[in-house]
């Protein structure tokens, strides 16, 4: 977890804003974690990141280190961010498809990385998941980035629950 730090209260020589909206502060967060993990961006499948706004989420793909400086636009285009690309981003559909419930974000990410890497979600299953990153801001300038891994020994043991449907209910329940 990391807060804002200086860089993001003073002028920015280069014109840009990436500071103020907290680029230093994720970066400098993922870096920790993925200095504490032992692991890095290479190594993640799945990732679900705090999406509140577009460009937002473009710095932050840089910020984790899964785009460079610049280049989270490439990322898209390359089709690299999504199914069938080196990384599936926000496969539970993001802030935009929870209505950016304030507080419960962290809780929707934690259980979308969990599943993913128990290989219960139906489909949004991110095939293979063995790696996760979740990505959280809130509000006064606080950041918390995550890494899951899927135990070894886990590899072979089936799922303990029902797959989820798209909408989190079992695929045979009568709604």
């Amino acid at each position: 977890m990391k807060s804002d730090d200086n860089s993001a209260f003073e002028a920015p020589e280069d014109e840009s804003v990436m500071k103020v909206i907290g680029y230093d502060m994720a970066k400098n967060c993922a870096q920790d974690v993925y200095t504490q993990a032992g692991l890095g961006p290479d190594d993640v499948q799945v990732v679900e990141l705090h999406d509140c706004f577009s460009c937002n989420e473009l710095i932050t793909y840089e910020a984790l280190g899964l785009a460079k400086e610049g280049e989270g636009g490439k990322l898209i285009e390359s089709g690299n961010a999504t199914y069938g690309g080196k990384y599936v981003i926000n496969p539970s559909g993001g802030l935009i498809s929870k209505g950016h419930p304030l507080g419960a974000t962290g809780l929707a990410q934690c259980c979308e990385l969990s599943w993913q890497l128990r290989g219960e979600c139906g489909v949004r299953q991110v095939s293979n998941a063995k790696v996760g990153l979740q990505h959280n801001l809130g509000l006064g300038g606080c950041c918390v980035i995550t890494m899951y891994k899927k135990p070894e020994e886990w590899s072979h043991v089936p799922p303990k629950r029902a797959k989820t449907g798209a909408m989190g209910f079992a695929p045979d329940a009568k709604l």
